[in-house]
């Protein structure tokens, strides 16, 4: 009798220290706002900007962030089907995309973060710096240019080319003249190679090159504008942007779909601060 109270003692024993061991496993897995992993989809026209602010949020904190680059199109698409429930994106959500989130009973958190601009880039031969609004929105609309031999855009379902659509008043880019790669590095190293070319990129992927890019960078001029009112070119700097100057600038949002405290939040709270300090 003895013999059988002390092997189940030490059966119990066993078995607690078990289920002990997997709840201290469990708790240090867990998410929270500052710990854990999670995986961010992010408009590829941002990406060199939030892997920056991922790389600081992971060196501050136990977390681990991983990028998922896509066109605009394919990350909402992706956001709504769950892929992941966060998402940075140069536009907030539209009605009818929230009307799904609404149907599944979430609520997403929208936090803007900082202002991102679009920037015109044509070959280092062109010695021309300066182009005005209207003539590519007149270019986009199938209107012949003595200037402008093409315009080139990154994705067809790039924000870029959704936010171009909407100033030109047109539904899809032309078939004539206007050409589209897949990122915005393409479009980069095709007008450093090609005169006569206007290239519609991301400002941040002229200002943040990968190493391998920075041969192409140097062989093309980033272009001053003139908006569709006002007498005065600008060109994408920092500080014409943030004065609100440059024509093409534009607002960037994280979209936290989670529904709890998780590193969603913790990574949009980053951001906005990042945002109070400008």
């Amino acid at each position: 009798m003895f013999k059988i109270k002390k092997s189940f003692i030490f059966v119990l024993v066993g078995f607690l220290f078990v289920m002990c061991n997997q709840k201290e496993k469990k708790d240090d897995n867990q998410e929270s706002i500052l710990k854990g992993s999670t995986t961010i989809l992010v408009d590829e026209t941002l990406t060199p900007i939030i892997e920056d602010q991922v790389a600081v949020f992971e060196s501050n904190y136990d977390a681990k962030v991983a990028i998922v680059s896509k066109s605009e199109s394919e990350v909402v698409l992706s956001l709504l089907n769950e892929k992941s429930k966060i998402a940075v994106l140069a536009r907030k959500l539209t009605a009818k995309e929230n009307k799904i989130f609404e149907q599944k009973k979430i609520t997403p958190k929208i936090t803007r973060f900082a202002t991102d601009a679009i920037a015109f880039i044509s070959n280092k031969s062109n010695n021309d710096t300066i182009i005005e609004l209207k003539s590519i929105i007149d270019f986009m609309k199938g209107k012949s240019s003595t200037k402008i031999k093409g315009l080139v855009f990154d994705n067809p379902n790039s924000s870029t080319v959704h936010y171009m659509n909407a100033l030109a008043g047109i539904k899809a880019i032309p078939d004539h003249g206007v050409f589209s790669f897949k990122t915005n590095d393409e479009v980069i190293q095709f007008v450093s190679q090609n005169d006569g070319m206007i290239g519609v990129v991301g400002v941040n992927w002229l200002s943040q090159p990968m190493p391998a890019m920075q041969e192409f960078v140097n062989k093309i001029n980033t272009l001053s504008v003139k908006g569709l009112t006002g007498t005065k070119y600008y060109a994408p700097s920092q500080n014409n942007i943030a004065e609100g100057k440059y024509p093409l600038a534009r607002d960037l949002y994280i979209v936290n779909g989670q529904g709890y405290s998780g590193l969603g939040m913790g990574f949009s709270s980053l951001l906005r601060e990042i945002l109070d300090k400008e």
